[in-house]
């Protein structure tokens, strides 16, 4: 298939799931972001401290959970975590098949001046596998506790996200590697950003200029509703502890 036999479609798949990843990631850092607005009004430690609060809770990360628990959510968030895992395999096959064409380790050469002597370009397979490696990580940290008990009744289920955010984040150290995920992903996404539109053809001299500056605002946003999201899981855990 031509999708999948021409470098133009190698790419075109990157970039549609790469789409996906974005999209899904916004979407998660907005969710998550709500914890942060019920600390400063007082709802976080409230529902962390009593279930039976948290299920009666009117708490925006509360809501923002039940959200996710429509019909609709439910079907779009697997579609969206598909797109990543396409993404993140199809990445991996490709990377795979380069070094052979090439004889070595030369990765994502491009001709395009835009991607030259750029650190992201020239390391998107290693920062692909940090992530995945973190991505792991955070599945048995969340989704092992939520989705997977509810789902197929394995583990014990986990009801409260507010208790989930402090116990992961109340060590100091898991709070770090969180961090530094979240670093990695910024430069992965910086690069991938850009290199979706270029893949579409969106690499004209005026316009590839604005969606780079767009993709550092976009991606850096994300990162930062994480690690805010994060830093503000320590903050709680540790004050409702002292």
């Amino acid at each position: 298939m031509f999708i999948f036999n021409s470098s133009i479609g190698k790419k075109f798949v990157q970039a549609v799931s790469g789409a996906f990843l974005i999209f899904f990631l916004l979407l998660h850092a907005t969710i998550n972001f709500f914890s942060v607005i019920d600390s400063f009004t007082g709802k976080f430690g409230i529902a962390a401290a009593d279930d039976k609060l948290f299920s009666a809770g009117d708490g925006l990360f509360k809501l923002g959970c039940d959200f996710m628990s429509t019909p609709v959510i439910s079907i779009m968030v697997p579609v969206l975590a598909l797109g990543f895992i396409v993404h993140i395999l199809y990445g991996c096959w490709l990377t795979f098949k380069n070094i052979i064409a090439r004889g070595g380790v030369r990765r994502y050469e491009v001709s395009s001046t835009a991607a030259a002597d750029s650190w992201s370009s020239r390391n998107m397979f290693v920062l692909g596998i940090v992530i995945f490696g973190f991505i792991c990580f955070h599945l048995f940290h969340f989704w092992a506790k939520m989705q997977l008990p509810e789902m197929f009744g394995i583990g014990t289920f986990e009801n409260n996200p507010y208790v989930l955010l402090t116990v992961v984040f109340g060590h100091w150290w898991i709070t770090l590697l969180y961090i530094l995920w979240f670093v990695s992903i910024w430069f992965h996404l910086t690069h991938g950003f850009w290199s979706m539109f270029q893949t579409v053809g969106w690499d004209g001299q005026t316009w590839f200029k604005r969606v780079k500056v767009i993709g550092v605002i976009v991606v850096t946003l994300i990162c930062l509703l994480f690690v805010t999201v994060a830093v503000n899981a320590f903050v709680q855990a540790n004050c409702m502890a002292a």
